[in-house]
């Protein structure tokens, strides 16, 4: 069992599904993955027992009030906060393609112009930690 320090957990909030990312407050990503939205408290049960978590960030996108309501009843001794979720689709998309560029004749088209093969909802949780960083100055 892995125990970090200092931890917090970013979630993409969704209908059917949600993104999910681990960081630490240096911008270290520890983990991230895609859960269907009814196993959502499952995992950050998990993710809780495994990592030192301080923090529940949300994007304050589609299902965000729903998603935060429950949060909040099942995690009280967590702090929490909601970050706009304005443009986090697109920096998804660039970091999927970071992690997992085109290959073939794929690459010689534009990122721009190609959409990723799978679910991106997970680099919309890493984008929405990032960008509580950023406005937290944290790193």
């Amino acid at each position: 069992m892995i125990r970090m320090n200092d931890c917090f957990i970013s979630i993409d909030p969704g209908r059917e599904k949600t993104g999910i990312a681990v960081f630490s407050f240096n911008g270290e990503i520890y983990w991230h993955g895609i859960v269907s939205s009814e196993k959502l408290l499952d995992k950050i049960n998990q993710l809780i027992d495994n990592f030192f978590i301080k923090l529940l960030v949300i994007g304050s996108g589609t299902s965000s009030k729903q998603k935060q309501r429950l949060l909040k009843e099942n995690f009280p001794l967590l702090d929490f906060t909601v970050v706009d979720e304005y443009r986090t689709t697109d920096e998804a998309r660039k970091l999927y393609f970071k992690d997992n560029p085109p290959r073939g004749w794929k690459r010689l088209l534009p990122l721009g112009m190609q959409t990723p093969p799978v679910p991106v909802d997970d680099y919309a949780a890493i984008a929405i930690g990032k960008k509580y960083l950023k406005l937290h100055n944290d790193i």
